[in-house]
């Protein structure tokens, strides 16, 4: 065995083992988590972050972050959004920011009027820290990591190896997700996103951290499997948590991560010379066996269950009305609040406040768009151009980056239906504004 094949066993049962201690150990959570925060200062200051190991020490965070939200093992539920702006200022103070990232110091400008609105204006009945927490944090996040990334310089190699540091704290997560329900087939009795499968957690964000999974080891499948030990490590990882993915009945995440990888197939097939596209040919058919295997284990194991939530039915089979789960309805409803508050917006949370106070429940927002739009209004509008423009004009000098149409796929999905809990949007949309230096591979 080779001395990378032998690391690269060593970091997936490390964190297999680490998988194992987060459910059976009580201390270990708050131990792993606290490793990570101080860890990765330590890791960026004795480095002087000379090769971008703000970003390994980011990537990590953003990896870990739904499996320490099961298992409490963060400081506050928020932490890992913190951590990544920490982490992330850390860098800037030993390697600086482009002094062009002058869109994203605007995009961030732009959501303080809506956090005025409501400094002023929110019942207080509810929490205002919390309230501007919730739905501030994952923007700001990504403004701070997009001015650190914006136009810098990294090579292929870094990117793939940052994409590793976010996948394995995912396979600690499956091996968690595992003991947590050892028995499949005893807790599916419908077709509805299932917490039981999803470690006791929200099944979106957890479909959602599976599905960026997926993508991390099929890419590491199709492009870095050049030994047959490398390649029967990632088709096995790839296989589970798929399976992992669709038995939490939450279709979002999956669906992006298959987005991701045809993204990634379709972008990667201009690279590679003519001889290696065989290869990648044979790949491409080895990961579409891997989907189907399991597809059908799935099926099987939910009792055909899983077939009919993929095609929106109900237990006995009929056909759902939404579509969406409901989203259709609060995205219409934060559409209308936009056009009574078309300038400056209602403010921040003040959309979920007042769907309170007409129907009693605390019904949070599953679209980012839709609540920017609702609570900064026309500013909104203008921070959303910011994003979307911004990563496709860089792209015309950037031809480099083969994942940046994967990361921006993960970004505008993921926030169409889980809005930004998680920093894994704000991360990634980052990453599609790294300059990629070519090397001779």
């Amino acid at each position: 065995m080779l001395n990378v094949e032998k690391k690269y066993l060593f970091l997936i049962v490390l964190h297999l083992i680490i998988g194992a201690l987060l459910y059976n150990n009580g201390y270990t959570p708050k131990i792993y988590g606290y490793s990570i925060i101080f860890g990765g200062i330590l890791y960026i200051i004795n480095s002087k972050n000379r090769n971008h190991e703000v970003l390994y020490a980011t990537a990590y965070m953003v990896g870990s972050e739904i499996v320490l939200r099961m298992t409490d093992g963060n400081p506050v539920y928020e932490f890992s959004k913190f951590g990544v702006m920490i982490f992330v200022l850390v860098g800037v103070y030993f390697s600086g920011i482009s002094k062009n990232a002058v869109a994203y110091w605007i995009f961030l400008l732009l959501l303080i009027p809506s956090v005025i609105i409501t400094c002023v204006e929110l019942n207080y009945a509810i929490s205002l820290r919390k309230e501007i927490s919730f739905n501030v944090s994952g923007p700001v996040c990504l403004g701070v990591c997009s001015i650190y990334t914006y136009n810098r310089k990294v090579s292929i190699e870094q990117i793939n190896n940052i994409l590793l540091c976010i996948g394995l704290p995912i396979v600690s997560c499956i091996v968690y997700l595992t003991l947590f329900t050892p028995n499949i087939r005893d807790i599916i009795t419908g077709t509805d996103s299932n917490g039981l499968t999803s470690g006791g957690f929200g099944p979106n964000q957890v479909s959602t951290m599976l599905g960026l999974g997926m993508f991390i080891f099929v890419s590491r499948l199709l492009l870095l499997s050049n030994t047959k030990y490398l390649f029967a490590i990632n088709l096995f990882l790839t296989m589970y948590i798929t399976y992992r993915g669709f038995i939490t009945f939450s279709r979002g995440g999956m669906i992006t991560g298959f987005v991701m990888i045809v993204a990634l197939i379709v972008v990667s097939y201009f690279f590679v010379s003519q001889v290696k596209r065989l290869r990648m040919t044979l790949m491409i058919a080895f990961i579409m066996a891997s989907f189907t295997a399991a597809w059908y284990y799935s099926s099987d194991q939910t009792n055909g269950m899983i077939n009919k939530r993929y095609a929106n039915q109900d237990a006995a089979g009929r056909v759902k009305e939404d579509k969406l789960s409901g989203r259709t309805e609060l995205a219409a409803d934060e559409y209308e609040t936009f056009l009574k508050y078309p300038v400056l917006g209602i403010g921040v949370g003040r959309n979920m406040e007042q769907r309170y106070q007409r129907t009693g429940e605390l019904i949070v927002s599953h679209n980012e768009i839709t609540r920017m739009i609702a609570e900064h209004g026309s500013l909104g509008i203008l921070g959303l151009i910011i994003l979307f423009l911004t990563p496709l004009i860089l792209y015309i000098d950037n031809k480099y980056n083969i994942y940046l149409v994967c990361f921006l796929a993960f970004w505008l999905l993921t926030i169409n239906h889980a809005a930004m809990r998680l920093a894994a949007p704000a991360f990634m949309y980052s990453l599609s504004l790294l300059k990629v230096v070519p090397d001779e591979e």
